[in-house]
C-alpha cells in the first residue's frame, strides 16, 4: 500500500462522523493544528497559508488528471463499441444483400411442370442427335486432344511442385487462416486481420496501462513500463482511421487492422513473423473475433 493511502481507514471512520460534509472534517483539522500545534505562530503566517494552498493546488490537479483519463477511457471504449457495433451492422446487411441476390425456388403447378418437363426432354433428344452426327468427324482428333491433355496435365504437376518448393518451411494456418505464435495469435478475413495478445500480469488492464500505436505500415503494443510485444513494421498497409483496439476479460488485447488491399491474404502480421501458407487459406473458416 503507498504511504499516501495508509491513513485512508482512519481517515474514512473520521469523515463518517463530520455529518457537516468537509466544511465540519476542515474545521476538526484545523482546529487540531491550532490547539495541539504551533502550525499557525511558529512560523510566519503567510508560509503557512502558501503552504495550504501549495498542497491544495498539487492534489487539485491530480484529482483534474484523474477524471481527465477516466473520461478519455470511457469514450476510448464507447468509441470503440461504436465502430465494432458499424462494422457487424454493414456485415449482416451485406448477408442480406447477398441473400436477395441469390436464386429463387419458383413452385410450378402441374401444368406448368408438366410443360417443363417436355422442354427438358425435347432439347436432349435434340443433343443426342447431334453428338451422334459429330462422332464420326470427332474420332479422329481424339487421339490428339488425347495426347494435348497430358502434356498440359504434365506441366500442371511441373508447376505444383515449384509451387510446393516455394511453401516449404511455411506454416499451416490456424483455423481463423492465421498463426499461432508464442506471444500472440491472430486470424484474418479479406479486409480484415485480427491480433489477440494475452497479457499474464497480476492486475486487470485498463486503457491507460496499453501501449498500442497503429501507424500505416509498423505496429506497437504492449503495456506501460514492459518492454512491448510487438513492435515491428507491417507485413503490409493497413488503415490507422479505420483500426482500433479493445480489452476483453480484463487480461486480452484485441487489435482490429483494416487492410488497405482487401483482396489479399496477408502471411504474416509483421515481417519477423514466421509465415503461413496462404495457398492452404481457407476462406470459409474467416470469421475473425472468434475464439
Amino acid at each position: 500500500m503507498a504511504d499516501s493511502e495508509q491513513f485512508d481507514g482512519m481517515l474514512l471512520a473520521l469523515a463518517q462522523h463530520h455529518t457537516g460534509g468537509i466544511t465540519d472534517l476542515l474545521d476538526t483539522f484545523f482546529s487540531f493544528l491550532e490547539r495541539k500545534t504551533d502550525f499557525f505562530t511558529g512560523v510566519e503566517a503567510a508560509k503557512a497559508e502558501k503552504l495550504v494552498i501549495s498542497k491544495f493546488r498539487e492534489y487539485q490537479k491530480k484529482a483534474k488528471k484523474k477524471v481527465e483519463e477516466q473520461a478519455k477511457e470511457r469514450a476510448e471504449r464507447e468509441a470503440a463499441k461504436q465502430l465494432k457495433e458499424r462494422k457487424q451492422r454493414e456485415a449482416e446487411e451485406r448477408k442480406r444483400a447477398e441473400a436477395a441476390s441469390g436464386p429463387k425456388i419458383v413452385e410450378l403447378d402441374d401444368e406448368e411442370a408438366a410443360r417443363l418437363k417436355e422442354e427438358i426432354a425435347a432439347k436432349q433428344d435434340t443433343e443426342n442427335d447431334g453428338k451422334a452426327a459429330a462422332s464420326d468427324d470427332t474420332t479422329a482428333v481424339g487421339t490428339t486432344e488425347a495426347k494435348a491433355e497430358e502434356k498440359k496435365t504434365a506441366e500442371s504437376g511441373s508447376e505444383s511442385e515449384e509451387e510446393n518448393e516455394e511453401d516449404k518451411g511455411k506454416m499451416k494456418p490456424n483455423r481463423l487462416n492465421g498463426g499461432d505464435y508464442e506471444h500472440y495469435r491472430w486470424g484474418q478475413i479479406l479486409n480484415e486481420v485480427e491480433v489477440r495478445v494475452p497479457f499474464n500480469v497480476s492486475f486487470p488492464i485498463k486503457g491507460r496501462d496499453v501501449v498500442c500505436d497503429i501507424q500505416q505500415k509498423h505496429l506497437k503494443i504492449g503495456l506501460k513500463g514492459h518492454k512491448p510485444i510487438v513492435d515491428e513494421e507491417l507485413h503490409a498497409k493497413v488503415k490507422p482511421e479505420e483500426s482500433f483496439w479493445t480489452i476483453e476479460d480484463r487480461k486480452l488485447v484485441v487489435i482490429h487492422l483494416t487492410k488497405v488491399n482487401q483482396m489479399e491474404w496477408w502471411s504474416r502480421v509483421v515481417v519477423t513473423d514466421p509465415e503461413v501458407n496462404t495457398r492452404k487459406v481457407k476462406p470459409e473458416n474467416s470469421k475473425v473475433g472468434s475464439r
